[in-house]
């Protein structure tokens, strides 16, 4: 397993691997996809943390540092669309991928770390418990826009 950065040439498998996450469709090649994949690749402060396997993407994170003028201007970390294709699960890519972002967090001098997930069953909650998330520090309100 290889565990690094994705390459600015991957974007397709990366939509694929997001076909295991909540995706039901790869979407279109347009311009306004290539321009944001381009906005996510320059970003020093967007990561998108990637596990191989035989030259396949198996796992994926995105960690976004964010600058904070608080916690004495230290930045924090949001963690998203951690996935690992179907056929790879149980076999520590995500947990792989998670410690890379957390590297990358600590690395950035970030003061916290912060993960959603819409997963409501106890095998992935205790997989984010495992990696060092708890549920009981904060409450999260999202609005869906």
């Amino acid at each position: 397993m290889t565990v690094r950065e994705i390459r600015a040439d991957e974007l397709n498998a990366l939509l694929e691997l997001y076909l295991h996450l909540h995706e039901t469709e790869i979407p279109e090649n347009t311009e306004y996809l290539e321009r944001t994949w381009q906005t996510i690749t320059e970003d020093r402060n967007h990561h998108i943390f990637v596990a191989e396997e035989n030259g396949q993407l198996v796992s994926s994170c995105v960690c976004v540092v964010i600058p904070n003028l608080t916690r004495e201007v230290r930045p924090y970390a949001f963690i998203e669309n951690v996935v690992t294709h179907k056929a790879y699960r149980n076999r520590g890519f995500a947990t792989a991928v998670l410690q890379k972002a957390k590297q990358t967090a600590e690395d950035s001098n970030c003061y916290k770390m912060m993960l959603l997930t819409g997963a409501k069953d106890a095998e992935t909650l205790r997989f984010y418990q495992k990696a060092g998330y708890n549920c009981g520090d904060k409450t999260a309100f999202i609005q869906w826009l």
